[in-house]
C-alpha cells in the first residue's frame, strides 16, 4: 500500500493557512501552491473515514462517520468534544479575557461572537469573515452578555452557514470602505445600547479587512464545491484563494471548491502520475454561473 496519511484539518497563523497532519507535519498554502491527494482504498486500506475522537484521544470504536460531516466526530465523541466548551456554554469559569466582535461576510451579513483575547484574530479567519471589528475586551460571562444583548436587541445573530458565506462572497463591494459600512454603522449601534456590561471595555471601530488576506480580489468565479469524499477519489488543483476552511482549487473542470473538514478521518495519499487538475470525488455543482469574486 502506498503511504497514507491523516489530516487533522486547516489552521491559520500569521503567515496564512496551513494543513496540520497526525504527527505534527504541517504543510502552508500559498496561493500557487498545488493542493493534490487520493482518498485510500484497497485491501489494506478500511477504506471508511473514521471518527477522529475527541479532546486529543482517538475513538474507542473507531466509528465510521458521514463523508458529509464537516465534524468527522460520531455522535459520543461529538458530545464529549463539546463538554466544556465555551462555544457551548460549559465553561462559565474561563479566568481568561474575552473580545467581542463584529463579523462581515457580506452585504446585510453580520454576526455578533467571542473569542478568547490570546488568539487574536484567529478565529475571524478561520470562519472566513471578510472582514472585523473588535467590540469590546472583558471577562467570558461579561462578553456573552453583550452577546445576548445585540441578539436581543438589534437582532444580529451569532451564526451564520458556510453555505450562506459561500453564496454573498460573489456579491462583495470593490472597495474596503464599501465592505466596512455595514459594521461601521452596527459598532455604533451596539456601543449606545443600554444594559452594556460593566465590566465589559468598549473598543474603537477599527475595521479589518480579509480579502487580501484570503486572495478574493479577482479570483475566478467557482463551478461547485467538493460534496464529499470517496475511497479511491482524487482532488487535485492549483490554490487561488483561502477563506476560512474552504480552498478555492483551479482544476480542469474550472475552480472548485474544497472545504477543508471534510478531510479529517480519510487515509489520503499522493495522487499519481497524470491527474493534475482532477476532481473524481462527487463535486456539487453551482446552479448558474456566478460573477464576482466567488
Amino acid at each position: 500500500m502506498a503511504q497514507v496519511w491523516k489530516c487533522s484539518g486547516l489552521r491559520w497563523s500569521d503567515d496564512g493557512p496551513v494543513l496540520v497532519w497526525s504527527g505534527g507535519r504541517r504543510s502552508p498554502l500559498a496561493r500557487g501552491k498545488r493542493v493534490a491527494f487520493g482518498v485510500a482504498e484497497g485491501a489494506a486500506a478500511r477504506g471508511v473515514r473514521e471518527c477522529v475522537g475527541a479532546r486529543g484521544h482517538a475513538c474507542p470504536t473507531r466509528a465510521p462517520v458521514s463523508g458529509r460531516s464537516t465534524g468527522a466526530r460520531c455522535e459520543e465523541c461529538a458530545r464529549l468534544d463539546r463538554a466544556h466548551s465555551v462555544a457551548a456554554d460549559t465553561l462559565a469559569d474561563d479566568p481568561r479575557p474575552y473580545h467581542v466582535y463584529l463579523a462581515w461576510f457580506g452585504p446585510g451579513m453580520v454576526k455578533v461572537g467571542i473569542t478568547a483575547v490570546e488568539r487574536g484574530p484567529a478565529r475571524l479567519l478561520e470562519q472566513g469573515a471578510v472582514c472585523f471589528s473588535w467590540l469590546g475586551a472583558g471577562p467570558l460571562m461579561a462578553a456573552r452578555r453583550a452577546e445576548e444583548l445585540l441578539r436581543a436587541a438589534l437582532r444580529v445573530p451569532d451564526r451564520i452557514p458556510y453555505g450562506d458565506k459561500r453564496v454573498v462572497r460573489a456579491l462583495l463591494p470593490a472597495t474596503p470602505a464599501e465592505r466596512a459600512a455595514e459594521i461601521e454603522e452596527l459598532h455604533a449601534l451596539s456601543v449606545a445600547l443600554g444594559g452594556w456590561p460593566e465590566s465589559l471595555v468598549p473598543e474603537p471601530c477599527q475595521v479589518v479587512d480579509h480579502v487580501r488576506v484570503f486572495g478574493l480580489d479577482g479570483v475566478s468565479a467557482a463551478v461547485g464545491e467538493v460534496a464529499e469524499l470517496v475511497p479511491g477519489g482524487v482532488v487535485s488543483g492549483e490554490l487561488v484563494a483561502a477563506a476560512g476552511p474552504d480552498l478555492h482549487l483551479a482544476t480542469r473542470r474550472g475552480v472548485v471548491v474544497l472545504d477543508t473538514r471534510l478531510l479529517p478521518g480519510w487515509e489520503l495519499t499522493a495522487a499519481g502520475a497524470g491527474e493534475e487538475g482532477q476532481v473524481r470525488v462527487p463535486v456539487r455543482e453551482f446552479a448558474a454561473p456566478q460573477d464576482g469574486l466567488f
